[in-house]
């Protein structure tokens, strides 16, 4: 599960990424033991070239001194880190590895801000990266950030069709599933009761509005037949 900082460093990326005229992707999947890339970002050239760029995002000590494999196989390789965490770790970092600071929007910020801004921060550029060759093909690279982009937008379809995609009777049966968690003695607990209790809401919610606009009309009706007698 990822942490709200994390899910923070990754939208404010995501947004940089997209402003520089990059794609980005999350959790791209390298081949053999080249482990798995946070954040992998294309980018056409005006000269023609491909630029790739990898972002390995970490909030925490723990999570940087970590044993998973730091998949800086692209052009240039990033860490985006929290201000606290670098100053914490700095020395630590190789100098050809890139570093970029988070830094959320503060309540200042935002009360002067002409706009709403559309991410919780910003990041800046403290060390740049320096170019080295590819550690992956640039063919298994495309291949791999398509795949990726493929796997999200299937994700941004099942949220968009929600329930829809499952049939009653699956649904039916998946509640089936549920019944020994059924918790008589405390109705609140249990979805079932409160999808009942939430539909028989709507219904009485709906019915009243019908309700209101009758006996609205029924009061037009009357004020008109008023004014023809008079």
């Amino acid at each position: 599960m990822k942490t709200k900082l994390t899910l923070e460093l990754e939208n404010t990326l995501y947004a940089y990424c997209r402003e520089a005229g990059a794609f980005a992707v999350e959790e791209v999947t390298m081949p053999a033991d080249q482990g798995i890339v946070d954040t992998l970002s294309y980018q056409e050239l005006s000269s023609g070239e491909i630029e790739w760029r990898c972002y390995e995002l970490k909030v925490t000590k723990s999570d940087f001194h970590s044993k998973a494999k730091l998949s800086f196989v692209g052009h240039y390789n990033y860490f985006v880190l929290p201000l606290k965490l670098y100053q914490a770790v700095a020395d630590e970092i190789p100098a050809h590895i890139g570093v970029l600071i988070y830094r959320p929007f503060n309540k200042e910020m935002l009360a002067t801000a002409t706009e709403t801004p559309s991410t919780p921060g910003y990041l800046t550029v403290v060390r740049p990266p320096r170019r080295q060759e590819l550690q992956v093909s640039e063919s298994e690279l495309t291949t791999r950030f398509i795949a990726s982009q493929a796997r999200e937008v299937g994700k941004a379809k099942q949220m968009a069709t929600g329930l829809k995609q499952y049939s009653t009777e699956r649904l039916y049966q998946e509640l089936k599933k549920r019944h020994q968690h059924y918790d008589v003695y405390d109705p609140e607990a249990n979805f079932y009761d409160q999808f009942i209790d939430d539909t028989q809401s709507a219904a009485v919610t709906a019915l009243q509005s019908e309700i209101d606009a009758l006996n609205l009309e029924r009061h037009d009706l009357q004020q008109q037949l008023k004014e023809q007698r008079l």
